[in-house]
């Protein structure tokens, strides 16, 4: 065989063995239940959020649901705050903050986003604690699946995904219950009589629910989460990971309890493989930093346990940097981190003066730009303008409108009154005439003022009034 054969043959069986990875069935992955400190930090995170999503769309705030996007109206109500269209603006800032805040931690401690928050690992959680109560530990998981099917195996199995569907329905009705008042979607349910739309995401929301956090569950973040991709552009070698300490772990191997690492020739690792069985999308930690670890924890408590078992050091497998490993000093303060910090710091803090300070009336201004002025049969000169109220409150305004800026303005109005229903834009044609005697130059600025009739609610907004060149 010639060495252009050789090469050929190998390359062949390296293109076999990519496609066989691309390609192989999946591997149903069974995790160990783990205990400690992370796992209750996990526990309580995930109790937290789904306590939330749960919950928020049944409180109740002045009469109705705290929290309720309304689209046919147009309304969003979060507690006593109600956001229209028009402030699509802070949605696009509270996106900005999620992707600062997802930089920073990131950048600071990992992946504690994808670990501890995000709904994939929320979910999946669920799933897993529910798949436990009903077939059992890992061990008895493994052996009901390698049953053939019998009796006890079919109810388990049956019962198991009767709940999974149930919970996976109700989350689906929960998401339609954020934008359908979802007292009247529950009570709908018996004569099915809510529209095909909310019918629609109840299903859609519930098989995704079902399908990610019961079938796929680490396959999402593998091979569909574009996170787990590009997160080593924002690694470093002072950000916080999830680590085997090799040197002192190598060589591994077994031994009996109590039998120290020195007395037996080996590292601290006694090749359990705990760390594996515990860990949501099956790698192996000691092979080092992977794309696949989401950064849950579940390898430092398993492996802290038997470390205190066999009566070691804790810290085997932990959270450190590249830097404490190869020995060196570890910078958390660096510049990154900084200006990540100082930049969330300023745009939350100025969003949310932003939205303290907003007010539930806006007037646009905008100019007839047929013609920037024209002289009155009484040698006047009159602009035109289109007057936009916006009333953002829940309840309909009646507004007064004023003007300052130029004496002896006239204010003509074609209407007897401004009144605005609630979340509605009222367009208002208005005319200013000024003796052209007024005018000292050829651009002056002028106010326009409107006031609700019975509040204190008032808004002023700058103008230009156009005029001839004075002395022509």
């Amino acid at each position: 065989m010639n060495d252009n054969t050789r090469v050929a043959a190998a390359d062949a069986v390296a293109e076999d063995s990519v496609e066989q990875d691309l390609y192989q069935k999946r591997k149903k992955i069974y995790v160990r239940e783990v205990h400690g400190l992370f796992a209750a930090l996990r526990v309580t995170g995930v109790s937290t959020l789904l306590g939330l999503y749960y919950i928020l769309p049944w409180l109740l705030w002045d009469g109705r649901q705290a929290v309720l996007f309304d689209l046919p109206e147009r309304k969003f109500y979060i507690l006593g705050m109600i956001f229209w269209p028009q402030d699509f603006i802070y949605l696009t800032m509270m996106l900005v903050i999620a992707a600062l805040s997802l930089f920073f931690f990131t950048a600071l401690a990992g992946r504690l986003w994808c670990g501890y928050a995000c709904p994939q690992t929320v979910w999946t959680e669920a799933f897993l604690w529910i798949e436990r109560k009903v077939e059992g530990s890992r061990q008895k998981q493994m052996k009901l699946d390698k049953m053939p099917m019998n009796r006890e195996k079919f109810m388990k199995k049956f019962t198991k995904h009767f709940i999974w569907v149930t919970f996976s329905l109700y989350t689906g009705l929960t998401f339609v219950g954020y934008f359908t008042p979802i007292r009247e979607l529950v009570a709908s349910i018996p004569t099915l009589s809510f529209g095909p739309w909310e019918m629609f995401w109840i299903i859609f929301y519930g098989f995704a629910t079902y399908g990610n956090a019961g079938w796929m569950r680490e396959q999402v973040c593998t091979y569909m989460c574009p996170y787990a991709r590009f997160q080593s552009a924002m690694f470093d070698k002072n950000t916080l990971i999830i680590s085997y300490d090799e040197k002192r772990g190598e060589p591994r191997g077994s031994r009996k309890r109590g039998i120290s690492p020195e007395d037996a020739g080996l590292g601290s690792c006694i090749d359990c493989s705990i760390c594996v069985q515990v860990c949501p999308t099956g790698i192996d930690i000691r092979d080092g930093l992977q794309y696949q670890c989401i950064g849950c924890a579940a390898c430092i408590d398993a492996c802290d346990d038997v470390m205190d078992k066999m009566g070691y050091e804790k810290g085997l497998i932990k959270y450190t940097t590249e830097n404490m490993l190869m020995g060196k000093h570890t910078n958390f303060l660096r510049p990154r981190i900084v200006l990540y910090a100082m930049i969330l710091i300023g745009i939350t803090i100025g969003t949310f003066i932003a939205i303290y300070n907003r007010s539930p009336l806006e007037l646009d201004i905008i100019r007839d730009r047929n013609s920037l002025f024209r002289e009155t049969g009484m040698g006047m000169i009159e602009n035109v303008y289109t007057l936009k109220v916006i009333n953002k409150d829940i309840v309909q305004r009646e507004y007064e409108l004023s003007l300052e800026g130029i004496d002896g303005m006239k204010l003509n109005i074609q209407r007897e009154s401004i009144l605005v229903e609630s979340g509605d834009v009222l367009d208002v044609p208005v005319s200013i005439e000024v003796d052209p005697d007024q005018l000292k130059k050829r651009t002056s600025e002028i106010f326009f003022k409107l006031k609700a009739v019975d509040s204190d609610l008032s808004v002023i907004e700058e103008a230009r009034f156009l005029g001839p060149i004075p002395g022509r």
